[in-house]
Parts: C-alpha cells; sequence; structure tokens
C-alpha cells in the first residue's frame, strides 16, 4: 500500500474502503499520453477486488489504454466544508480511494456481459426487465465493428485511502453566513 503522507488522513478500515468503492458513482482514471496526463472520468463498478469501467471501443481513452495500460483511478466524495472560528483552519470533509494498476481489456464475453448487467443494476436499478448475455454483447460488437464497447478491468496493485470525516453539524450551511438573515 503507498504511504499516505498525512497520517492523520490515512484510512486503513478495509470495511469502510469497500463500502465507498461499492456506493460512490464516479471514479477519475488517469493515463498518460505521450509523457502528458490525461484524466477521465468515468461510471464504474467494483466487483471482487476489481475495478470495472467501460467506454467506446474507440477514441482517445482506447488509443492510450492500448500503448500504456498503468491507470492510476481516484475515486471521492466530498461531504462538505468544515467551519472553524480560525478561519485558516476551515478544512473539506471528505472520503478518497486512489488505486494504481493495470487496465486490462476484458476478452471473455461472459465476463463483459456480467460487468454491464452490474453496472445497469448499480446506475438503472430495476429498469431493463432482461438480463444481458456474452452472445448479446458479441452480437452488438461485431454489428458495430468491434468500437461499440470496451471493458477494462483494474486489479490494484497499490492502494490508498484518505478520509477527513466530520460531524454534519460542523459543515457550512448558507444560513450559517453572516450576511444570510435567519
Amino acid at each position: 500500500m503507498q504511504q499516505v503522507s498525512y497520517l492523520r488522513r490515512r484510512c486503513t478500515d478495509q470495511g469502510k474502503i469497500e463500502t465507498f468503492l461499492l456506493q460512490a458513482r464516479t471514479g477519475v482514471i488517469g493515463m498518460v499520453s505521450d509523457n502528458l496526463p490525461y484524466a477521465v472520468p468515468v461510471n464504474y463498478l467494483w466487483h471482487d477486488g476489481s475495478f470495472y469501467f467501460h467506454g467506446m471501443g474507440s477514441g482517445r481513452k482506447e488509443s492510450i489504454l492500448s500503448r500504456q495500460p498503468s491507470v492510476c483511478i481516484t475515486v471521492y466524495k466530498e461531504h462538505g466544508t468544515v467551519t472553524d472560528p480560525v478561519p485558516c483552519h476551515a478544512d473539506t470533509s471528505y472520503m478518497s480511494v486512489m488505486i494504481f494498476g493495470k487496465a486490462e481489456k476484458v476478452t471473455v464475453a461472459d465476463e463483459g456481459a456480467a460487468v454491464l448487467q452490474k453496472l445497469l443494476e448499480k446506475y438503472l436499478p430495476k429498469y431493463y426487465s432482461h438480463p444481458l448475455t456474452g452472445t448479446l454483447i458479441e452480437k452488438y460488437r461485431s454489428a458495430l465493428d468491434d468500437n461499440a464497447v470496451s471493458i477494462y478491468r483494474v486489479t490494484p496493485q497499490e492502494m490508498t485511502a484518505k478520509e477527513n470525516a466530520a460531524e454534519p453539524e460542523s459543515l457550512f450551511r448558507t444560513e450559517m453566513r453572516p450576511d444570510n438573515p435567519v
């Protein structure tokens, strides 16, 4: 596990990290393209200790990952701004996880269908009445010359987590503003 430099913020509670990754909805994938950083927000699935994401089977992200599969993924959630009587002590309440690894393209149709099904259940629960199958995914891909969808799996080689938990009553609310008559 990478070392978090601000030790007070380090989160080592694996149950809390797992729950956070299961519930958060968006992550940012950092890649390197021709010595420049390239970061893309994605919807994702955390499943069996791996981070899955999908996208078009063509485009810049696909091109970069085919040449350089090393990635850094950040999943975070801001809970709000923590107030303090001293202005310089105001802070942010948050939870974040960083995952370092290599993006591997999922090539087995049944694994891809299962991942896409779980993504549908996460983002559109009970919307579709029939589950996806590997055969459907293969037909979809072949109809669009394999550019229809790519699914990637990142199994963490390293992972860090940080949090700054705060009680809800310590978070800034609009009615706390001095110029806001209550």
